[in-house]
């Protein structure tokens, strides 16, 4: 219980700026890496490693290096940019961050549907030209929303999107009767009937080889005209150039996006322009608080590791995601 551990972080300048990271105490020697140089060098000592940024840049490359690595902690709920051969062949345990941004991707989900049935980007773009044009607007009651992903977050957003008045059904990986948060869940074959069914379409699934490109042209055209898509999940689900052309030929009638195939989005993009398109950069889980929630995750699991007690969310590599019966943020269940 007394020895030190090495621990190698990726994407900080120092310690420090990992709140509250001190209370891990003498524990561990740290080291730091900011490039794939950095990491070479201190990837043969480490025993756990620390992703903060989430790119997990030079990981792969210097893999081979990585000969007393066992934990690998990961500081974002999707773990898709860690899941190369190498990795997911190991016996390296890794372990997400799920439950920390479930409330709040919840939250930016409903104020995303309210900004839609609301008109409020173009209140917004009326104010800043001083234009005074009366419009009724819709209700979100009883609307119908899909969330295609029912894992925690999914879950929270169905759970505040019912608190609000609005039906929810879920898509998962398997079909599943009296579900407590979503009533019931269908398997992702059911995705074309489905899609004609509903007002908006939430994407918050993992991308896996399943999940990736699932929107595509057929799916867009599938929806009802009055429909809108949000993507909070993985920019890679979604075939960018057929929901462009969805959205101009009026297949559609919007979408929200936080996530894009490639980040920062283009300035040449189309998706920047559309009136009828609300771009955000990748923070619909964030909040002011996350990082020290981030820590305190990373802090209790270094505790049950070094107590030899099971660790917090730890994914199953081959699948990308945490199987089972989703629980609270809290519980050590594990989720899908």
């Amino acid at each position: 219980m007394t020895n030190r551990r090495t621990v190698v972080v990726q994407g900080v300048k120092q310690i420090e700026d990992i709140p509250g990271i001190e209370r891990i105490g003498d524990a561990v020697d740290w080291r730091l890496s900011n490039s794939t140089r950095q990491l070479k060098r201190a990837l043969p000592d480490a025993e756990i490693l620390l992703s903060w940024d989430l790119k997990a840049d030079g990981l792969r490359e210097t893999w081979h290096r990585a000969e007393r690595l066992r934990w690998i902690h990961w500081a974002g709920a999707g773990v898709d940019a860690a899941l190369f051969p190498e990795l997911v062949t190991s016996d390296v345990v890794l372990t997400n961050s799920k439950g920390v941004f479930d409330r709040a991707m919840a939250e930016y989900v409903l104020g995303l549907i309210i900004a839609f049935a609301k008109h409020l980007p173009e209140t917004l773009a009326l104010q800043s030209q001083r234009s005074w044009k009366y419009r009724m607007t819709e209700r979100i009651e009883n609307r119908r929303v899909l969330v295609v992903g029912a894992g925690s977050i999914g879950r929270e957003i169905a759970r505040l999107l019912r608190a609000a008045g609005l039906q929810v059904l879920g898509v998962g990986t398997r079909a599943r009767e009296d579900d407590a948060d979503f009533g019931r869940i269908y398997a992702i074959s059911a995705l074309a009937d489905l899609l004609p069914q509903v007002h908006y379409v939430v994407v918050v699934t993992p991308l896996t080889d399943a999940t990736r490109g699932l929107f595509g042209a057929p799916e867009f055209r599938a929806m009802k005209s009055s429909a809108r898509f949000i993507n909070v999940g993985r920019g890679e689900v979604v075939d960018e150039a057929a929901l462009v052309d969805a959205l101009c030929k009026e297949e559609i009638a919007g979408a929200a996006l936080d996530v894009f195939r490639t980040e920062p989005l283009p300035a040449d993009s189309p998706l920047w322009s559309m009136p009828q398109v609300i771009v955000s950069p990748h923070m619909s889980g964030d909040f002011k608080e996350c990082f020290q929630a981030l820590s305190d995750l990373f802090v209790e699991n270094f505790r049950r590791y070094r107590a030899g007690e099971p660790l917090l969310n730890v994914v199953d590599k081959s699948l990308g995601y945490i199987p089972g019966k989703p629980t609270t943020a809290n519980d050590t269940g594990p989720i899908r």
